[in-house]
């Protein structure tokens, strides 16, 4: 699939104010900092789109984004900053929470983590919380160009002996990206694709 428009379309807080339109949504979320932005120009093929910043946190409010006049992209805050306890809800804000246990256009979230890092606690209690809340999403390991293939190959490990003793059955769909290199672009984009022709194809609603 190539991106030939991608149009803002609102900024909220809100989860009754989003889109009415009955069109695939796919969420991108992840910490602070983990290089969505970046990721989101990279994929639209526009330096400007999603607003890059050296400040962690940036992104506060739920954007929504219309990719060729069809489906939608919705760019989410990071929960990097938020407080982490056993309560789900504060690991992100309440109305990202509204979002994803709402909203009925989601067809699958993407969970951004920043692959230089081991594996992090909070990004596997933010998984645990999507599986255990039966919200589909894949996994997009960002900055691949930051280091080498080899400990890209054993973060990626470490992720799923993370998960395994968190029962998970198996890892989730994952992809490999660079938003510099434009590594996974390709791979990415031709799943939300291959997604969107099975939901205008099953589902009646769209």
């Amino acid at each position: 699939m190539k991106i030939n428009t991608a149009e803002f379309i609102i900024s909220n807080s809100d989860v009754a104010k989003c889109p009415k339109d009955f069109l695939p949504e796919y969420a991108f979320i992840g910490r602070s900092n983990v290089g969505k932005s970046s990721l989101i120009n990279m994929l639209t093929n526009q330096k400007k789109l999603a607003k890059t910043s050296g400040r962690p946190g940036k992104t506060q409010l739920i954007n929504h984004f219309l990719i060729n006049s069809n489906w939608f992209l919705v760019d989410l805050p990071g929960y990097g900053y938020a407080k982490v306890s056993k309560k789900t809800k504060s690991i992100f804000q309440e109305f990202i929470t509204d979002y994803f246990e709402t909203r009925e256009q989601l067809v699958c979230a993407f969970v951004l983590i920043d692959i230089r890092h081991e594996a992090q606690t909070i990004d596997i209690e933010f998984m645990s919380y999507m599986g255990e809340s039966e919200i589909p999403f894949c996994i997009v390991f960002t900055k691949a160009d930051k280091i080498s293939k080899v400990k890209i190959d054993s973060h990626i490990a470490a992720y799923k002996k993370k998960m395994f003793a968190n029962n998970w059955a198996e890892m989730p769909h994952y992809f490999v990206t660079s938003a510099t290199e434009s590594t996974g672009k390709e791979e990415l984009l031709s799943y939300i694709d291959e997604v969107n022709q099975e939901v205008f194809k099953n589902n009646s609603q769209f």
